[in-house]
């Protein structure tokens, strides 16, 4: 079976995040863009999926959506990342971003 076998199927209302994690961060937080990716700071390390689970509640509760929502779609093991975000109220990509960035501005 090939690994892409174990891919969920994308429905047309899922968006597709592309992240930079950055794990062994002090605190957990999202740190803004990188390029077009979403920079993502986890205090997990990256052993046996920690900072993965990590990143999923954190962009969960950013997003005020359940963690079971947010799954890595790609990149379990790099810290270029696609995460996979179901059951979401924003209709884009691009009004999910800005939402996490607006909130980091007000932070």
């Amino acid at each position: 079976m090939r690994a892409s076998d174990h891919q969920k199927t994308i429905r047309v209302s899922d968006i597709l995040l592309p992240i930079k994690a950055v794990p062994g961060a002090s605190r957990d937080q999202i740190a803004g863009m990188l390029g077009e990716r979403l920079k993502v700071r986890i205090a997990a390390a990256p052993e046996a999926g920690k900072a993965n689970k990590a990143i999923c509640t954190l962009i969960a509760q950013e997003l005020g959506i359940k963690a079971s929502s947010i799954e890595i779609h790609s990149g379990h093991t790099n810290p270029e990342k696609i995460l996979l975000i179901t059951d979401t109220p924003y209709d884009s990509t691009q009004a999910l971003l800005d939402h996490l960035t607006q909130n980091l501005k007000q932070k």
